[in-house]
């Protein structure tokens, strides 16, 4: 069902997967020095995060891509956790990033989450991920994984107040503007859904 990838594509998807990986960790080896919080209670903290979340995913799919020989993924669940982590980026920082300024080894940590693996995950995908067989009836698809994760750091948040991102406080924002916002990014994920399912319509690749 799924082409088979040639052997740099499968490098440089296990690249990718390896980029995203040491920057989780670097993540968490920073976070344990600058919060003072032990290896499970830092884990456990940072997976809160959209960032940390959707990192572990490309993590995953790309290891799958680069040793199974083929694309792995279907096209529409591919295009969405490529948009995921692509809107992961452009959020932090439009929203996000001047509130946040890590050092060292936490710097690199910020740059390969948000800035690096997104762009290379974006370029992987362009060049080397099935798109022509995406249609309309996929773009739901893009909205599964956002939703999801919202569902999840809401939740938790009602239990012990607690959100991952001030955006999504209520206590901070206010309810109203909470929803609003998250109302905002679901029409921004259903049009890069759009955006992505039409250049699979009109690739020639």
């Amino acid at each position: 069902m799924f082409p088979v990838l040639p052997r740099i594509a499968r490098r440089q998807a296990l690249a990718i997967a390896a980029l995203a990986a040491a920057s989780l960790v670097a993540q968490w080896v920073y976070l344990m020095g600058f919060r003072g919080t032990g290896p499970l209670v830092t884990l456990i903290e940072m997976l809160r995060y959209f960032t940390i979340l959707t990192n572990g995913l490309i993590v995953i799919a790309f290891c799958a891509a680069a040793f199974s020989r083929t694309r792995g993924l279907s096209a529409p669940l591919l295009a969405a956790l490529t948009l995921s982590i692509v809107i992961t980026g452009a959020v932090y920082q439009v929203m996000l990033a001047d509130l946040w300024n890590p050092t060292g080894i936490g710097r690199l940590a910020d740059i390969g989450l948000h800035v690096l693996v997104p762009v290379s995950v974006l370029l992987w995908w362009l060049w080397y991920a099935p798109k022509t067989s995406l249609i309309w009836a996929d773009l739901p698809a893009f909205v599964v994984w956002p939703s999801v994760y919202t569902a999840y750091a809401l939740g938790l948040g009602t239990v012990d107040d607690v959100y991952p991102y001030p955006f999504m406080d209520p206590t901070i924002a206010g309810p109203w503007p909470v929803v609003a916002t998250l109302g905002t990014l679901l029409v921004v994920v259903l049009l890069g859904g759009v955006g992505m399912i039409g250049i699979g319509r009109f690739t020639d690749r």
